[in-house]
């Protein structure tokens, strides 16, 4: 796909990937959309606002378009797409980035896990469904960003890993779907660590000396759309694509080398240290 004069939107975009992706995104020539909850009038405890992202998006000659959402209810993720379709004339491109995690696995407070799934599982197939007309119309394209928790019970992150495997799944089956309409859908999974603000919020105390700036993940996402529509129904992994296609070049101090597990984890897992934590407890 020709990104020049396309409009995206992205989910999750105050900080980490989906800022990083959206700005990407506006030096490869798209206007911008961008979602999340945390404004300058209304800031999260995680840093990272609409405004800062929107700013930078304009910064590049390239119009920047804040959509405050609440992912996590049905009713607003349709407006986000009829704002997007409103204020930028159109939809070529939707990133499904934003997602949040608690700490906890099978004995997890059901409200927590209801989020995780409205947020991380709900909230992209919803857009998707309210994106499919405007897609239709350009042969646009669609990313879902996974994480290496879909194939590996990590201790502590069950309703993620579960939110993540879905979007996978959900990711093929939109793909086969969506086919005849020229609408591309991919997935990219980070299985390299990534310095965003969340994961470094829920993992205070680790080393992080092989972990990318979120910049080097954004470059896999905005590679992927490029690619022409028979690439389509991928699930692309950020290590291999980095190993297979030679791009994504570590900016880290020491790059990660441990290869990550690229399908679903058959057997009894070994559950490593408990690094997970709660970024905001009291």
């Amino acid at each position: 796909m020709d990104l020049n004069g396309k409009v995206a939107l992205v989910t999750g975009g105050s900080r980490g990937v989906g800022a990083a992706t959206a700005v990407a995104l506006a030096e490869a020539g798209c206007d911008v959309a961008v979602a999340a909850r945390s404004t300058k009038d209304a800031p999260q405890a995680t840093p990272g606002t609409l405004d800062e992202t929107i700013e930078r998006i304009r910064s590049t000659g390239r119009r920047g378009l804040a959509v405050p959402t609440d992912l996590s209810k049905r009713g607003s993720v349709i407006e986000m797409i009829d704002s997007t379709v409103g204020g930028l004339g159109g939809l070529d491109i939707l990133i499904n980035n934003a997602a949040i995690t608690f700490v906890g696995d099978i004995d997890i407070p059901l409200k927590r896990h209801d989020l995780i799934m409205a947020v991380n599982l709900d909230a992209p197939f919803t857009a998707i469904r309210a994106a499919h007309p405007h897609l239709a119309r350009s042969g646009g394209a669609i990313i879902n960003v996974s994480s290496v928790a879909a194939l590996y019970p990590h201790r502590g992150l069950m309703s993620y890993g579960i939110s993540k495997v879905a979007l996978e799944r959900l990711t093929v089956d939109c793909a086969r779907q969506f086919h005849d309409d020229g609408i591309a859908v991919n997935c990219f999974r980070i299985d390299i660590p990534v310095a965003s603000e969340g994961f470094i919020a829920n993992t205070p105390g680790v080393d992080r000396s092989d972990w990318e700036p979120p910049a080097v993940a954004a470059e896999g996402i905005v590679w992927m759309l490029r690619q022409p529509l028979p690439y389509t129904g991928r699930r692309e992994s950020m290590f291999g694509l980095r190993e297979r296609e030679q791009i994504m070049a570590s900016l880290a101090e020491r790059p990660y080398t441990e290869r990550p597990p690229t399908e679903l984890y058959d057997g009894l897992a070994e559950f490593g240290t408990d690094e997970f934590k709660e970024p905001h407890a009291t």
